[in-house]
């Protein structure tokens, strides 16, 4: 069996999967109780809750399954990017499981794992484009195969899901700010405020998403009198704008009419819709992971791990984490 452990951030994520493939169980621990009083993720907090959680969630997982550690045959573990003392935390424990057990220990890339995720539950065929938009990153994929994808775009300042806790800030409604944007949204007129779209007109296939966030902080300080419903919908729309018109730029550029979007965002019901809708008017494919695998989990670390597994690319012990997103970009347009 292989051990999967996802520590990335504030969620503490194990999973089991068999040595055939197939995922066992998984199990995950959300901090967003513990850091929603601060309005964001305090790194210090979110590690010291990691190391207090993950070694009984790794026994929970073991008992629930009924394993012992002695069938264990290779342990994977997010190694970047992310916070470094929360990684650190999953790190030590996957090399002290991979020398103690005698095991290959895997590193696995915390973006590959969400751009793979969909695979746990459907295949897709390569190539295809990936979109990842969560709360840490935003960055379009040109992926080839399950192993060799390009970054083709990327934001250049806030990710899209920083950008809608960074607004929620600012209208009072506190942290984690995505759902409760998009939940306002619902009851909003997405054209009564009208917003600007970062980089839309421009060829590129890079992000902005900070001119935005300043032009709701504008927004709120001239119009104190404003319907927080329409604001939530014309900053929800003025996003999925961006994302949708990003994404199939590159389809069209590359002519491959199948799409995955993944990442805490991918979760957001509003941009699902609208990916759908466009998909539709040019007969593409668009593929979407669950919602349990849309954020930070181990399942998605285990699928790559198992990936990495059966091809023998293994880590060593002296393998490092990293806080930073390590990839390599090209430009197609």
């Amino acid at each position: 069996m292989l051990l999967a452990i996802e520590t990335s951030c504030d969620e503490t994520g194990v999973a089991l999967f068999s040595e055939e493939g197939k995922l066992i169980s998984h199990l995950l621990y959300s901090q967003v109780a513990i850091h929603s009083p601060f309005g964001g993720i305090v790194p210090e907090i979110a590690s010291r809750k990691q190391l207090e959680v993950l070694y009984p969630f790794i026994k929970n997982l073991l008992a629930q399954t009924h394993t012992e550690v002695s069938q264990i045959k290779a342990v994977a573990a997010t190694f970047g990017p992310g916070l470094i003392g929360s990684l650190l935390v999953g790190v030590s424990i996957a090399k002290a499981l991979s020398f103690a057990l005698k095991i290959p220990l895997i590193a696995v890339d915390h973006l590959h794992a969400h751009l793979t995720a969909v695979f746990l539950e459907k295949e897709v065929e390569f190539p295809f484009i990936g979109l990842l938009v969560s709360g840490g990153h935003t960055a379009l994929f040109w992926v080839k195969s399950f192993f060799e994808y390009y970054v083709i775009g990327h934001t250049k300042d806030d990710a899209a899901g920083e950008a809608f806790d960074k607004v929620a800030k600012i209208l009072g409604l506190g942290y984690p700010g995505g759902p409760k944007i998009s939940q306002l949204a619902e009851k909003g007129d997405p054209e009564a405020i009208c917003f600007p779209r970062p980089l839309l007109e421009s060829k590129s296939l890079d992000f902005s998403f900070s001119g935005l966030k300043t032009a709701v902080l504008n927004y709120v300080k001239n119009h104190p009198s404003y319907k927080i419903e329409d604001l939530c919908a014309g900053f929800e729309e003025a996003v999925c704008d961006v994302l949708i018109t990003k994404t199939f730029k590159a389809v069209e550029a590359l002519n491959i009419k199948r799409v995955v979007v993944a990442g805490g965002v991918a979760a957001n019901k509003r941009l699902r819709k609208r990916f759908l809708e466009k998909a539709s008017t040019i007969d593409a494919e668009v593929y979407f992971p669950s919602l349990e695998f849309c954020t930070d989990n181990a399942a998605m670390v285990g699928l790559v791990g198992y990936k990495s597994w059966i091809n023998k690319k293994y880590a060593d012990l002296s393998t490092e984490p990293y806080a930073r997103a390590v990839f390599q970009k090209i430009n197609i347009i």
